[in-house]
């Protein structure tokens, strides 16, 4: 049921991909995708108006459930640039052949996606071969999908032993809380409220030492990127100083209650979702530790992980040609 779904996704983005370019010189508008209840300081920039200041066009903000529908929406030409795109759903996406570019690092937060297995289980990760068996929602081919399959593999729980369900987070949410679901995968608000009805079997640490990263790009069309370079940089800088602003501490009070209030949630759930984001500044996004090289090294080993899951047919040689750093280095300039 995975394989069929992703792949199904796949092919319908790839059979529309023609259209993105044509959209991108008829219009002095650009369509940017964005998730709500995924607090960032991008957000306080997209209220005050700055992206369109610097850009010189009117910006539609459309917001997603998913990476994967972000994909499928940047495949038909309705979105021109996605902001934070998951890894997982970027890999599925450029591994069906969908010309898809990163260009930049968005978010890393390993702390902000996970599975949660029912309270009334007690289950923990001394106990995780008792899943077996278990109904899990996952919203596929997202991060939250790729964490639970690498954690699944590190507890040897066997997959064919599990019922897998496709949901969007704020789903599987509500059927973890309803006692549908064992075990429910998601990130942001959604996680909160599914950790009010359960626990997580590995913390972000836990994750992150067995490989587990977890981080989101911008990405764009490669036509739309080759095109519009200097629209792209704009929207970049935009964005890297919002960071530079949030990072430095000294906004917070003036640009929190903003963002919540773009966001869809209240200023304290924000805070505590933000404080376990990390916003990588320009410098550290190009060296290599990402984009300089282990981004798309871990691109390889994600595609590797939905391969060997049966969830996509094949992945590329390398992922290198998925990330185009030239944006960001013009934005830095």
């Amino acid at each position: 049921m995975m394989k069929k779904t992703v792949s199904a996704f796949v092919a319908g983005a790839v059979m529309s991909l023609t259209a993105t370019a044509a959209f991108a010189d008829a219009h002095e508008e650009i369509t940017v995708a964005y998730f709500l209840e995924w607090p960032m300081p991008f957000q306080y920039a997209k209220a005050e108006g700055k992206y369109e200041e610097a850009m010189g066009k009117k910006i539609n903000w459309v917001s997603f459930d998913s990476g994967v529908a972000m994909s499928a929406a940047m495949a038909s030409g309705d979105v021109q640039i996605a902001v934070s795109q998951g890894v997982p759903p970027f890999v599925v996406a450029t591994s069906g052949g969908q010309d898809l570019q990163a260009i930049d690092v968005a978010v890393s937060y390993s702390e902000n996606d996970n599975c949660v297995v029912a309270s009334a289980l007690e289950i923990d990760k001394n106990s995780a071969d008792e899943l077996a068996g278990k109904k899990v929602a996952v919203p596929l081919g997202t991060a939250a999908h790729y964490g639970f399959l690498k954690q699944m593999d590190h507890f040897g729980v066997d997959l064919a032993s599990l019922s897998v369900v496709d949901m969007a987070p704020a789903e599987g949410a509500a059927a973890l809380s309803q006692g549908a679901v064992d075990m429910a995968c998601g990130w942001g608000g959604a996680l909160r409220r599914m950790k009010e009805n359960g626990n997580v079997l590995l913390t972000g640490a836990e994750k992150e030492e067995l490989g587990i990263l977890v981080f989101d790009v911008t990405s764009a069309p490669a036509s739309y990127v080759a095109e519009n370079g200097e629209d792209v940089a704009a929207f970049l800088r935009v964005t890297a100083e919002a960071n530079e602003m949030w990072n430095s501490g000294e906004h917070m009070d003036e640009m929190l209650p903003v963002i919540a209030k773009d966001a869809g949630m209240d200023e304290e759930a924000t805070k505590e979702t933000m404080a376990t984001f990390v916003f990588p500044s320009v410098e550290e996004q190009l060296s290599q530790k990402w984009l300089g090289g282990g981004s798309a090294e871990f691109m390889g080993g994600v595609a590797q992980v939905f391969v060997d899951a049966g969830s996509i047919d094949s992945k590329l040689d390398s992922y290198a040609g998925t990330v185009n750093t030239g944006p960001l280095q013009a934005a830095a300039e």
